[in-house]
């Protein structure tokens, strides 16, 4: 089964469902007593708006107004570019990288959690989260913190956590916009977005169709995404849902030897293989405050079909019909102790992922639920020095059954149990200077498809990581200098192992390591310029057996991504930025022993933009210096999946 194959389902959880509908309106019904809160929210704690002396530390967060100077087209894009965040080239058409943080490579996606309004977008498979089908207009913010954060995110999360929030309509009346988009490889992208405000009681909606050629034959890709919400507000809180759905349809290309590379990056021989993605989304949420606790809730269904359709030289066609929904009720009681502010959190979050698989080798019937409670408790002990101390600690419980009647294997019906913990403290020693430190444990179990193809007779065991992390912030809006260094200690990490039995299986690794230094740095530095930049650097290795002091695969040493910002004023906008990505081993190098290496590269991007009363007119050029690359490679000098070549673009955007 290909990662490509795995974009994917199942009968309906009547009995979750159920259960998340009833509570989640008796929360609605407590609620609906109420006034409008106008109290903003900048960024997401924990797991509530923050108080502005709790905001997360360490947070990088991309605003709306960010994306747009950029003109990162989607999501993904959007967390590459401006984030920093390192990006693999996917195995399709989609504009959908795998995106890495902190050096786990291959199973990448596995080790970070991506969230949009609060409900969990991980699947229980080995795919990459599917960001295009978010809207990039109905997006407000994005925030990525690094590092362990299981105790609030469950398992999966030892790189760090993603968070997407959407756009919630505010002002009054009618406003939108209307956006085109052409370029090379016959790129086209239509957009258009609306929002309506009346009382307490707002909603946007958001459309769009893109599609390309692609820079690669046989790669073409074409999508449709609509998003519509509505919420409310009212006395002590507010309340919304939104439904959203897309449509994708990829060529798929497949992967080169190095000298076909070399040759012609842009060859096909699978030119008769095709797949589709189809996602539907709806959730709803509700905030409200009683006395001194913060009550909240999001309640989610996600159906997600994926064809795959493999007609070059071996035949294989593939039908995955997935379903997920999750309820996750929480509280916060802030409060003052002493004169100390102090927010305790408890939540609980339940999950239920089914898949239905239909191909020549299987009929699986996959299911997973997970119930998980959590606390986490944050003081402010020095106001003045802006003293904090967070503690926290999670437990997860874990049921899969899987059922495949076509593969002639038993049923299997297991369960595990984990356990997450953190502590934090951070303290202002000078006016522009602050130091922190976290530590804690974090967890992942093993997915459907690696627990599908394995080397154990049993389901592959929990992995687990202990996790640290110091760091030091220096100066304030203007300027402002981040550094961080970690480690992250992992045991019976899961990971596809060529090397075991005859034709490789997902295993526990012998016991590994990440550990390295992030650096995020801005300034304003003259009127109108402002610069940021963010490095990345990690070494991941095996620490014992007998790959001992061994790199891991598909990792880069050191990412750069550097951004140049100019506004004027005076209607005038324009961004450049670079990155630079270090070489790393092939995907297949578990013994280090091949004697070639991913060659590093360099890509440069700039757009620019004038406005014109309501228009804004922009042109948008990336890898502008045409740069033949690849960062994606399972085989030595083989399983090469080329990356894009220049691609130049123009736009119109009509704001009303």
């Amino acid at each position: 089964m290909t990662p490509a194959a795995l974009r994917g389902g199942a009968p309906a959880v009547k009995p979750l469902a159920l259960a998340c509908a009833f509570a989640f309106s008796s929360l609605l019904s407590v609620a609906a007593t109420a006034q409008d809160d106008p109290s903003t929210v900048v960024i997401t704690g924990a797991r509530f708006p923050s108080e502005p002396a709790l905001q997360p530390i360490g947070a990088t967060v991309i605003t709306r107004d960010d994306i747009r100077r950029a003109g990162a087209g989607d999501v993904n894009a959007a967390i590459r570019k401006i984030g920093g965040v390192f990006g693999r080239q996917g195995l399709d058409g989609s504009p959908d990288f795998a995106l890495d943080l902190r050096g786990f490579g291959t199973n990448s996606a596995q080790n970070m959690v991506i969230m949009v309004d609060g409900v969990r977008l991980n699947e229980n498979e080995l795919a990459n989260t599917v960001l295009s089908t978010i809207p990039i207009d109905s997006v407000e913010r994005i925030e990525i913190v690094r590092g362990g954060n299981s105790v609030l995110y469950g398992e999966g999360a030892t790189g760090g956590v993603i968070q997407i929030v959407t756009r919630r309509a505010s002002a009054q009346g009618i406003h939108g916009s209307v956006f085109a988009e052409g370029g090379r490889f016959r790129q086209h992208d239509v957009r258009a977005s609306l929002s309506a405000v009346t009382g307490d009681v707002g909603a946007d909606l958001s459309v769009a169709r893109q599609g390309t050629e692609n820079y690669r034959r046989n790669n073409d890709f074409d999508q449709t995404s609509f998003s519509l919400g509505v919420q409310t507000r009212f006395t002590g809180g507010r309340a919304g849902l939104r439904v959203e759905s897309a449509r994708q349809d990829s060529r798929l290309p497949g992967s080169l030897t190095l000298a076909q590379f070399e040759d012609d990056p842009r060859q096909t021989f699978t030119a008769l293989d095709f797949g589709s993605l189809d996602t539907d989304r709806a959730s709803a949420f509700a905030e409200y405050r009683l006395g001194a606790v913060d009550l909240a809730a999001e309640l989610s269904h996600r159906e997600r079909n994926v064809r795959s359709n493999y007609l070059t030289g071996f035949t294989s066609i593939n039908a995955y019909d997935g379903r997920q929904d999750q309820f996750s009720p929480r509280a916060r009681w802030a409060s003052d102790v002493h004169g100390m502010l102090n927010e305790l959190v408890v939540g609980v979050d339940a999950i239920r992922w089914k898949r239905k698989t239909t191909s020549d080798y299987s009929s699986a019937d996959a299911s997973q639920t997970s119930k998980a409670v959590y606390f986490r408790d944050e003081l402010r002990f020095d106001p003045a020095h802006d003293g904090r101390l967070a503690l926290g600690a999670r437990h997860e419980t874990f049921d899969k059954d899987v059922v495949d009647a076509r593969a002639g294997l038993p049923a299997e019906d297991r369960s595990q149990s984990q356990n997450a913990w953190e502590a934090q403290a951070s303290y202002r020693v000078r006016p522009l200077l602050e130091l922190y430190a976290k530590a804690g444990q974090s967890y992942r179990v093993a997915n459907v498809d690696e627990n599908g193809y394995r080397s154990s007779v049993d389901i592959l065991k929990p992995q687990t990581s202990h996790d640290l992390e110091l760091g030091a912030t220096l100066g304030d809006g203007t300027r402002k200098l981040t550094a961080r260094a970690f480690r992250h200690r992992l045991r019976n990490e899961i990971f596809y192992d060529p090397t075991a039995g005859a034709f490789g299986a997902n295993t526990n690794l012998d016991p590994t390591r990440r550990e390295g230094v992030e650096i995020d740095a801005e300034a304003a530095i003259a009127a109108g310029w402002r610069a940021s930049a963010h490095l990345q650097h990690v070494t991941a290795k095996f620490t014992d057996g007998p790959n001992a002091g061994r790199e891991m695969v598909l990792v880069p040493k050191n990412v750069l991504t550097a951004r140049l910002s100019w506004l004027p004023g005076d209607g005038q906008s324009a961004d450049l930025g670079a990155q630079w990505v270090d070489g790393q081993r092939y995907g297949d190098d578990f013994s280090n022993g091949c004697s070639a290496r991913i060659p590093s590269y360099a890509t440069f991007d700039a757009r620019y933009a004038i406005t014109l009363g309501r228009w804004e007119l922009a042109a948008t050029g990336l890898n502008l210096a045409d740069r033949h690359y690849f960062s994606n490679a399972f085989s030595c000098r083989a399983g090469i999946y080329p990356s894009d070549g220049r691609q130049l673009k123009l736009s119109a955007r009509y704001d009303f």
